[in-house]
Order: structure tokens, then sequence, then C-alpha cells
């Protein structure tokens, strides 16, 4: 780096840590450093609302303080009209922290129906696409407590278990990439302050208005039941309390995945014998959803209902060849193999 960079990006540096002097600013800050704990570079996936530039903005001021190199990606689904001259703004809005936003574009058919989900696995593939060509392994994304309080009562409307609606973890992984959730603890109340207080604008997602995605209907229902006196940091204990009970069930999980099933590195399947499907109802129906969601290579697994329909066939039917979630399961005997389909 120039001289003269390198003093730009000191000056940079020194305006984003003045920030800190604002006491909320600053307690909000401690409060997201101490829920990252990360040693290494990261992307950070920016949509242009309120809360993920609050992560922009917190994540930059944690690049720094740890001498980390940090990506912002945006994708552009070009799902509307004007989604191109949104992502030029957001671009924009980044310049305040002296960086520069990569905006990925999504080309090729665009879906009719079941929009926002086939758009957000087409945001997770290309963002996990980027940070393979970066050779980054970190993603942060800027889900947060109101969120995950949506996400329960939408896996509750779909009848999701426990797993499903306590899904919300700090960290996943989808092919060998950790996507993280630093600000799960956070309301959207704190990121909000953040955003206009440093950024003063930002993008406003019309689908957030529209009643005819579920998410939209459920995010009105919540906001009628804290008029009715829901409060939500009770509400977050309560989620809190399922996670643990959650983790027993996946030790179990794991034990079955790791005793009555063998991986073919050479021939890419999974080799399930009787003992897997013979474990408690539970404990059957998430391994083989591991297993597809492993297999097929998707980050969201396979809905309940078609896991449902195939164990009872497993079960039931002595041989069987079909497909499910991007996987063929084919039953000969008491062995089930699962193969990536192509």
């Amino acid at each position: 780096m120039s001289p003269k960079n390198l003093n730009a990006s000191n000056k940079t540096h020194k305006f984003l840590l003045n920030q800190l002097k604002d006491k909320q600013t600053s307690k909000i800050y401690q409060k997201f450093e101490k829920n990252l704990k990360l040693e290494e570079d990261f992307i950070v996936a920016v949509s242009g609302g309120p809360d993920s530039l609050a992560l922009c903005f917190l994540s930059k001021i944690f690049s720094i303080k740890k001498h980390l190199k940090v990506k912002y990606l945006h994708v552009d689904h070009k799902l509307r009209n004007n989604s191109t001259k949104e992502a030029k703004f957001v671009k924009l809005l980044l310049k305040k922290l002296s960086t520069n936003l990569e905006i990925l574009t999504w080309i090729g058919k665009k879906p009719k129906s079941n929009i926002q989900s086939i758009a957000r696995d087409k945001r997770y593939a290309l963002m996990i696409n980027m940070a393979k060509k970066l050779k980054i392994n970190n993603i942060l994304l800027g889900h947060h407590k109101d969120d995950l309080i949506e996400n329960f009562f939408i896996r509750i409307l779909r009848g999701s278990g426990l797993n499903g609606m306590v899904s919300f973890d700090q960290k996943t992984n989808l092919q060998n990439i950790n996507l993280i959730r630093p600000l799960l603890k956070f309301s959207k109340q704190n990121l909000e302050y953040i955003t206009k207080k440093f950024f003063k604008n930002y993008v406003e997602d019309p689908s957030n208005k529209n009643d005819d995605f579920k998410r939209v209907k459920v995010r009105n229902f919540i906001k009628h039941l804290e008029l009715e006196g829901l409060d939500n940091d009770k509400f977050y204990l309560t989620i809190k309390n399922l996670r643990f009970a959650n983790e027993s069930i996946k030790y179990f999980v794991e034990k079955n995945l790791k005793d009555n099933s063998t991986i073919s590195y050479i021939n890419k399947f999974v080799i399930l014998n009787k003992n897997f499907f013979l474990q408690p109802e539970e404990v059957v129906f998430r391994s083989l959803t591991e297993v597809l969601k492993g297999v097929g290579k998707k980050y969201y697994p396979v809905r309940g209902k078609k896991i449902d329909k195939l164990i009872y066939r497993i079960k039931n039917d002595n041989s069987f060849i079909t497909t499910l979630g991007n996987c063929v399961i084919k039953k000969v005997n008491s062995t089930v193999i699962v193969s990536k389909e192509h």
C-alpha cells in the first residue's frame, strides 16, 4: 500500500473508531464483539436494509480491531425493475466505510411462485461460490432476534418439529462455508439506531409490506401480539430453553449417523443400514434429513411431510427407487443407498 493510501486508510479507521464515543453505539458494539468469536477473514452479506447495514458498520470496526480482512457482497436478484438501481445505492452507502461493495447478479429465469424461498437459495449459492473463489470460509448474515421469533411462528404454521422451530443457529455450515449470525441477540431497534446514526439512509424492500408473503403476515401477527402484551425477551428465553432440549436430540442424531451410516467417498453415496431406522422416530427423521441435505447439497432441508412419506416407504417396502431433495434413494432388502441426482 502506498503512503498516500495508507494515510487515507488510517484516517478512515480513526473516523470509524471515533463513532464508539457515542455511549449507545459503544454498548452495542461491545456486545457484538463479545458474540462474534472470529479470528479469520470474513464476508458480510449486505441487503441494504437497516439490519445488514448495521452489520456492515459493526463488522468493519471489528475487522479494524482484529486486523482482519472483510469483503462485502450484495445480490441483485433482478426480481424488481429498480433492483439494480438499489444495488448501486447500497454500494454508494458503503463508501462511508471506505469499502467496496461487490454486486453479484442472479442471471436466469425467475420463479412465479415460492419466490422468496428460491431467491434465498440462489442468494446463498452465489455468495458461497464467491467465498470459495476468495478462499474465505466465513459469511456473516444479518438475522436478528426479531427474525428468530418470526421464524418460530412460520415453522409452527408449517407443522415443523422442535428442530425447525429453533433452527436459527449462531453458526451453521454449508458446503464447508461457515454461515454466522452474530446479531441473534440484538433487537431490530438496536440495529436501526446504528444505521440511522451512521448511514442516515437505507433501502426499503417493498416485499416487506406485501401481505401475499407469509413472513409479512406473521410479522403483522407478532405486532398484534405485542400490543396484547407479548414480551419478546421472555419469548426469546423460551426459544433458548427449547434449544437446550434440541441439543440433546442432536447428540443421538449424530450418534446414529456415525454408527449406522457409511459414506462412500469414491462413488459419492451414503449407505444406511437397518439399525439406522430402528432409532426413536425423531432421531430417524432428523438423521435422514441430514443425509438428504448433505448429499443433495441443499441449505434448507426437504419438507417434513415428504421425509415422513419416505420413511414410511423405507419401513414398509422391500425395494424401490425414488428421488427427493436432489437425491436418488434406493432400497435393496434392508439397505438404503442415497446418491446425488444428476
